[in-house]
């Protein structure tokens, strides 16, 4: 059986621990801890800028490091298991715990508790962040972070949910472009917003498409699909706003958009073929 490389990891020089006596290599590692530092960055299949991005990780995700050479790291996100290789300046070995998570599509960090102030950076939902006080200026609630001040209301505990409802949070994406690998609200591929939306939901699903159309769910027909359900094409997936409209980040638009499904159905069939599936997913 060939495994996976985008969830195991392992090199002829190299592999982690968990893969001891499936794959040969010179030796093995556990790896180490670490946590992403930055607000955003790519996650590659080679250490080389010119690699395209396969997705993203967040600012306070946590990795697994298991090799770093020629200011490289090769990790595994801790999220959903993605190896990968992305600059070694990008983690940070010794961090705080985070505590609130990003709540809004996009937020900025303050360098004091002053919206009138220049923000020093900007961040996705989902951001993990380590709170560490909170005050109020002319009325406005902020919290202070490690990484700056945050609108209050931007920041929840982490692990809180924004809706149960997951095509709600989709909805809030509707014209973020289009992002091949992106899995922020910055740029978004079409996996991308179905696994951060089901996140910020409460629901973990794997990454791509391929991973998520054989995840737990209930296999459905055309007629059957109802708000929530997934379609599922070669290298594509959307989720039903309802019965008949489909939310998706596509490279039709280049952007996260609403399309009514038989027209997306027939758009499509030119270019990849018909649906290879309709799922009612059933994670937690």
């Amino acid at each position: 059986m060939t495994l996976d490389r985008r969830i195991h990891a392992f090199r002829p020089d190299l592999a982690e621990a968990s893969l001891q006596g499936r794959v040969e290599a010179e030796r093995f590692t556990e790896g180490a801890v670490a946590q992403v530092r930055v607000p955003k960055i790519a996650l590659r299949a080679k250490p080389d800028v010119f690699c395209g991005l396969d997705t993203e990780l967040m600012l306070g995700e946590g990795v697994k490091v298991l090799d770093v050479a020629e200011g490289w790291a090769w990790v595994k996100s801790d999220l959903d298991d993605y190896v990968g290789y992305l600059p070694q300046a990008a983690i940070i070995d010794t961090a705080p715990a985070p505590t609130h998570w990003v709540t809004v599509p996009r937020t900025f960090l303050y360098p004091e508790p002053d919206m009138k102030r220049p923000p020093v950076d900007a961040v996705s939902m989902g951001s993990r962040m380590t709170v560490t006080g909170e005050t109020e200026t002319r009325g406005t609630r902020y919290l202070l972070t490690t990484e700056g001040a945050v609108i209050a209301r931007h920041l929840a505990p982490l692990g809180a949910t924004i809706s149960d409802d997951y095509v709600d949070i989709a909805s809030l994406f509707l014209e973020t472009p289009y992002l091949w690998g992106g899995r922020t609200g910055f740029g978004l591929d079409c996996s991308g917003l179905v696994q951060l939306a089901m996140m910020m939901a409460g629901r973990a699903v794997p990454r791509d498409s391929d991973q998520q159309a054989a995840m737990p769910g209930e296999a459905l027909t055309r007629a059957d699909l109802a708000r929530g359900d997934l379609v599922f094409w070669k290298g594509h997936v959307g989720v039903m706003e309802n019965r008949d409209t489909l939310l998706h980040a596509n490279g039709h638009t280049m952007s996260v958009a609403r399309e009514k499904l038989d027209d997306a159905i027939g758009r499509i069939a030119s270019l990849y073929g018909q649906p290879t599936g309709f799922k009612r997913p059933n994670c937690k």
